[in-house]
């Protein structure tokens, strides 16, 4: 598919200067990275239906190899070298095969679906939303879970990457909504918006 090529063969064509500012944070040396799944997806796994995954901005692996210890046959798609290198490290120690990309999601299509399970966390790309529906199997479910415009109440952010009220809900209005929630959260000075949604 145009703009999605193989980890490996990408890998090689490219030095990490040449991406964009996510690939300079998960270069950075100061960065602490996160190894756990996410808590949102934890909760609901046991509500996802088996088969094929699509971890969107996948980082360096942490909720794909979650569900690929789940048996889960995962593609995760990212524009940072450096998150996928991880990513790819990550699952060789712990013998998982995870189907990694590199892609510039506002410029190309989402992988071929379908797909039992679509995980977005941390990301907003309106222009993914109606995409991230036509890429679920009939049946598949969505979690999804993103920064919120409350945000701003912790320190400055730009309010076209937050979710306003209600829009995440309103976004997949065409699955069936199983758990949908807005919460603050002070001690880690963030504010999400989450979602669990099937497809019907």
């Amino acid at each position: 598919m145009d703009g999605l090529q193989s980890l490996p063969e990408i890998l090689e064509q490219h030095s990490a200067g040449d991406f964009w500012t996510w690939e300079e944070r998960y270069a950075s040396p100061r960065r602490r990275p996160r190894r756990g799944p996410s808590a949102w997806l934890v909760a609901h796994a046991d509500r996802l239906p088996e088969g094929r995954a699509l971890d969107v901005a996948t980082g360096e692996g942490r909720n794909a190899l979650f569900l690929a210890r789940r048996g889960f046959e995962v593609t995760g798609v990212d524009r940072s070298p450096t998150a996928l290198r991880t990513a790819r490290a990550r699952a060789r120690e712990e013998g998982l095969e995870l189907e990694l990309l590199l892609a510039d999601l506002e410029a190309c299509e989402l992988p071929a679906g379908p797909f039992q399970v679509v995980v977005v966390m941390r990301y907003l790309q309106r222009s993914l939303f109606e995409p991230l529906g036509r890429a679920l199997a009939p049946g598949g479910v969505l979690v999804y879970e993103s920064f919120t415009r409350d945000y701003l109440k912790f320190g400055p952010r730009n309010p076209e990457h937050l979710l306003r009220p209600g829009e995440l809900r309103e976004a997949f209005r065409d699955l069936e909504i199983l758990s949908y929630r807005e919460i603050e959260d002070p001690g880690r000075r963030e504010a999400r918006a989450s979602l669990l949604a099937r497809k019907p």
